[in-house]
């Protein structure tokens, strides 16, 4: 989603802010801007469209050493120069940027314009700026907390002062900031990559904290406007990691990744053959679990029904599996016996969030799997399984995908030891299977030019779809998301036994269907499918393990996965349909790593 850089020092602002901007990129954007606050006038630069639209209009005699920056992706307001960021208030005072959704924007925008100010975007965050103006005492803080005081929604907030060239200000509720602190220069950021070049220390703000930021001093303040001491953080990941390393895209280089990010997973949590994931949760309260709720989004969401499966079938426990967006909505039934996972690659996705605030009111212990350490889930939570994947840059999830596979496989394990429901011996066996994985997920990566043929048969087609048998549907649907994200074709995912009830209709000569096949006790039925849309003039493609030879027969094109227990075979599985969306999308000459109308973070509703 948007992202926020703000700097503060004795270096030319504009280009650690451009340098900044740049490193947020893979957030997903539609315009960009600055704004330089030099011999105590504002200049602000903005356009529509991508960075280099914005490098060429930047002037190169600007040479303030104060500044905030902003790319947008349109929430209120279509892309525009008007509508990006910064704004400024009417009398040109104040400047701000914005992360967030503001919900009563419409209201203050009334009651400003009968005082007489005039707006000239469609923006929620000029409502902000021209407020501050309005409440401005001559205190930025005070002015901040009057400002929030009336402000209903989330955010992250940069805002700069014309009359004060020695500070700025940030405000931040709902919506990540972080303050990056130098020597004799400060920053911030609404994502640590943007200023991880700069500096390792980190503050990371709470909600309703808000700081003055200058240029020898970081001043944190709560809600009320109170001083408070914060630890500062030292992030322990290069900048380099954040780079491609040689690969042609992000995506690529993260699909590659998946072995070793599967290997930092299980790191340190596996003890005697078993799995210790250092939760604290007692043998009683596992005990009194009679359901687990799952919350999660797109791809995270795949991820918890890949194991939801695998806890019903051998836990027992009924597991609701909830998109994020509906979870609170849908006024579950949840209690203190219910344990709620929560998946969110970042740790600030809008919805999932706000779905482990809904389940925890209702006596609900929470769960979190996320990649990011301090991010908001973790923070609420009461138990965080981090993935420690490192991170992900393209907008397609994947080594996220796998990871959280993983780390929700061995929070099953360590759920089914304790209750009984898992037997010591295969405990024992699956955690030496999930050790393996990291083989095996690079055997089918060294073997990818196969998957590059397929992806050149695919990549005219109009339609595609995908069909599995139990907890394949899941893979199925994963992989027609990742194809639809960066190849835009439609491809749709479909348990295989729904196929006559309807979509049937939709198979033509030379419409591809992939199947996923890895459940032995389910091959006959998903043949018989394959066999059905045969018929009808598709053309098939198998996934599944490489000594299936029936399937291998049946279907016109086969993707081989290396023999694993078929409790794991999702994290297999999903490698060959991650590559060919990724190829089909190469060949197709898009933008691999920023698809179209998609953000990495989604941290609005």
């Amino acid at each position: 989603m948007c992202g926020i850089v703000g700097y503060i020092g004795d270096k030319r602002a504009q280009d650690i802010l451009l340098s900044g901007l740049k490193r947020l990129e893979y957030r997903g954007y539609d315009s960009a801007g600055i704004c330089i606050l030099e011999d105590n006038d504002i200049k602000v630069i903005k356009s529509k469209g991508n960075l280099e639209v914005l490098i060429k209009k930047v002037d190169d005699q600007t040479f303030g050493s104060q500044g905030i920056g902003h790319t947008r992706w349109a929430t209120h307001g279509k892309p525009s120069d008007e509508n990006s960021h910064p704004h400024l208030s009417n009398s040109g005072q104040f400047c701000l940027v914005h992360n967030g959704i503001i919900e009563n924007y419409n209201e203050i925008k009334t009651d400003l314009t009968e005082k007489g100010f005039d707006f000239k975007s469609e923006t929620d965050s000029e409502v902000i700026v021209n407020l501050f103006e309005y409440l401005n005492d001559g205190d930025l803080l005070s002015t901040a907390k009057k400002v929030t005081e009336k402000l209903e929604g989330s955010y992250a907030i940069g805002v700069v002062n014309k009359e004060n060239k020695d500070e700025f200000l940030v405000v931040r509720k709902d919506s990540p900031l972080v303050v990056g602190v130098g020597e004799g220069e400060n920053f911030i950021a609404s994502d640590i990559p943007a200023i991880l070049e700069y500096t390792k220390k980190i503050y990371i703000l709470d909600d309703d904290e808000m700081a003055l930021i200058s240029r020898g001093d970081v001043k944190i303040f709560d809600g009320n406007g109170k001083r408070i001491i914060k630890e500062i953080r030292e992030i322990n990941w290069s900048l380099e990691s954040a780079e491609k390393q040689g690969y042609e895209h992000f995506m690529l280089k993260e699909i590659n990744e998946q072995p070793e990010a599967i290997r930092k997973t299980l790191a340190g949590r596996i003890k005697n053959g078993l799995i210790n994931l250092n939760l604290d949760m007692s043998e009683e309260y596992v005990k009194s679990i009679n359901k687990i709720a799952v919350v999660a989004c797109g791809t995270a969401n795949y991820a918890g029904r890949v194991v939801g499966h695998l806890i019903e079938d051998k836990l027992r426990i009924p597991v609701l599996i909830s998109y994020a967006s509906e979870f609170r909505y849908n006024n579950p039934i949840i209690d203190q016996n219910t344990l709620t996972i929560v998946i969110s690659q970042s740790g600030e996705t809008a919805d999932t969030l706000a779905g482990l605030r809904e389940a925890k009111s209702r006596g609900s212990k929470i769960v979190a799997i996320t990649n990011v350490v301090e991010s908001s889930v973790a923070r609420e939570a009461d138990y965080v399984i981090y993935t420690q994947a490192g991170p992900e840059i393209a907008v397609a999830s994947t080594k996220a995908y796998s990871t959280q596979i993983a780390a929700l496989f061995m929070l099953l394990m360590e759920l089914g030891y304790k209750r009984g429901s898992l037997d010591e011996s295969t405990v024992k066996h699956w955690v030496t299977e999930l050790i393996g994985i990291p083989e095996k997920m690079q055997i089918i990566l060294e073997n990818s030019e196969l998957i590059k043929k397929y992806a050149e048969q695919i990549k005219d087609s109009t339609s595609l779809f995908f069909i599995g048998r139990g907890v394949d549907s899941v893979s199925c649907l994963e992989g027609a998301l990742k194809l639809k994200e960066i190849s835009y074709i439609h491809a749709e995912a479909y348990p295989a036994g729904e196929l006559k009830h309807g979509t049937l209709a939709l198979i033509t000569d030379d419409v591809p269907v992939i199947a996923v096949a890895t459940n032995k006790s389910l091959m006959d039925k998903i043949i018989s499918n394959i066999e059905e849309v045969k018929t009808r003039g598709a053309v098939t493609y198998g996934v599944a393990f490489e000594d299936e030879i029936k399937l291998k027969d049946e279907v016109d094109y086969f993707m081989p996965i290396p023999r694993v227990d078929e409790a794991l075979a999702p994290l297999l599985a999903v490698l060959p349909l991650q590559l060919l969306a990724y190829y089909t999308s190469v060949v197709k000459g898009n933008d691999v790593d920023k698809p179209r109308n998609l953000a990495k973070s989604v941290t609005v509703e």
